[in-house]
This record gives C-alpha cells, structure tokens and sequence, in this order.
C-alpha cells in the first residue's frame, strides 16, 4: 500500500536543530512541517500562537476534551483558546505525544543532568524547555504570561494507579512528525529533554526541520473528519478567514 502524502514533497525549506537548540518562525496557513528525530531519545516541545491575533493561543484542555484524548497523534488537531484549528497532525510515527506536562524547568534539568552554565560550556550548556521557549517567545513580543501547556512531541507519559506520571523511554532514531498549519502560526520550538526523563546523560536527539506545500484537502480527510467536533473546528476556520478575507 502506498504512503498517503499530504504534501507535493517539494522542500520549501529545512534546518536542523541541534540539541539543546531552540527556534522559532512564522509558518503559514497552508504548509507542512516535517520532524524528524536523527537519534534515539527526541523530545521538541512546541507551542503556537496565531500570527495575526497573538492573544488565540494553543489550548491544551480544549484539544483534548473535543476529541476525547488524553494525548496528541495522527488525526487529531491542535485547537486554539477561540475554538479554531491551528494545526493538524497528519503523519506520526511516534504515537502519543505528551500534552500534560509541559516544557521542562531549569530546576528539573538541573536534579537530572547538574548543571552545565554557557560561561564553561558554550552551545553544550544544559538548556531548558521553559527557558528555552520565553527567549524565542520574546522576539515576538510575548512573555511568560503567553505561555501555556505546551506540546511534547515524541514523548509518551503514563499514570501509574495513584495518577503520577512516568515518561516512557523509546527509540525514535528516523520517526517522522508532519504539521499542517490550519492558520499563519507563529511557532516555538524547544528541543529539549522531557521534564520526567531520568536518562543518566543530558543528550536529546538531534531533530531535522522541513517545510513543505499543503495538498488541497480531499473529499474526506483524516484529521478534520475523524470527528464532528474537528468538523466543526474546520468549520470555525473557514468562518473566521471569511470575514478577515
């Protein structure tokens, strides 16, 4: 059976993103993002902010109560605080990615890993996911107070039998992550570890950025019609860039 594609698979763009690195950009309505883990223990938290109006936010509890999840993968959307869709998850090879958690702290990294300052260590300091995501959130004007529950991609996390969650290591060497922005997004990035990995040594994977052309959405589609309230999101959206038009 062929890969379903959706996108034309010409690259608009691409970069890499180092461990411990952090990025951020516009990315327009209309695009894909393509992530993929070049090693074993990836974990990119990701935020998003519309570009036109930064106060509509990713809204992690409206994400997963309209779809009835307690994770994020391929078929679900990212739904803003106003009820629209940011993004869509079209490919995920990973599975389940972490919405309860959020970014990791400076505190966190510094129980697992010690601490590793830029003064002695350069581009090797040991960097943090909350830290990480105010720097790039800064350049666009916005600050911690803009930020909510992130996105954890690649990163599952279980609940043991009093509710205490644990992360669950995999290999994701070569797993493949694609966005389709429902939306000019202005996106933040952090690659980072994951707030609850005990792994002995501070070494995310290195991860790989690429931007591709949006295929026209087909007649059923698996991220909007794989429930009535994605229906209704795409329905909102389409609402919404007609009277902006």
């Amino acid at each position: 059976m062929n890969a379903v594609h959706y996108h034309d698979q010409n690259i608009l763009w691409n970069e890499s993103l180092p461990k411990g690195h952090h990025w951020s950009g516009r990315l327009q309505k209309g695009t894909v993002l393509q992530i993929t883990s070049l090693g074993a223990n990836a974990n990119l938290s990701l935020y998003l902010v519309n570009a036109a109006e930064k106060l509509e936010r990713f809204n992690m509890p409206d994400s997963l109560k309209a779809q009835h999840t307690a994770f994020l993968t391929q078929g679900h959307v990212l739904y803003s605080d106003l009820g629209r869709v940011m993004a869509s998850i079209v490919h995920d090879d990973h599975g389940w990615n972490d919405v309860l958690c959020g970014p990791s702290t400076a505190a966190q990294i510094e129980q697992h890993y010690g601490i590793q300052t830029f003064q002695d260590a350069r581009n090797e300091m040991y960097q943090n996911g909350l830290d990480s995501l105010l720097v790039e959130m800064t350049k666009f004007g916005l600050a911690q107070q803009d930020l909510t529950a992130t996105l954890n991609l690649f990163s599952k996390v279980t609940p043991n039998d009093v509710g205490e969650l644990s992360y669950i290591k995999t290999d994701n060497t070569q797993q493949v992550i694609e966005l389709r922005f429902e939306m000019d997004c202005l996106i933040f990035l952090s690659n980072t570890p994951h707030g609850l990995d005990e792994s002995e040594h501070y070494k995310p994977a290195d991860l790989e950025l690429k931007l591709f052309k949006a295929l026209p959405l087909a007649e059923q589609d698996i991220c909007r019609d794989s429930c009535p309230q994605n229906q209704r999101g795409f329905q909102n959206n389409q609402r919404y860039f007609a009277l902006t038009a």
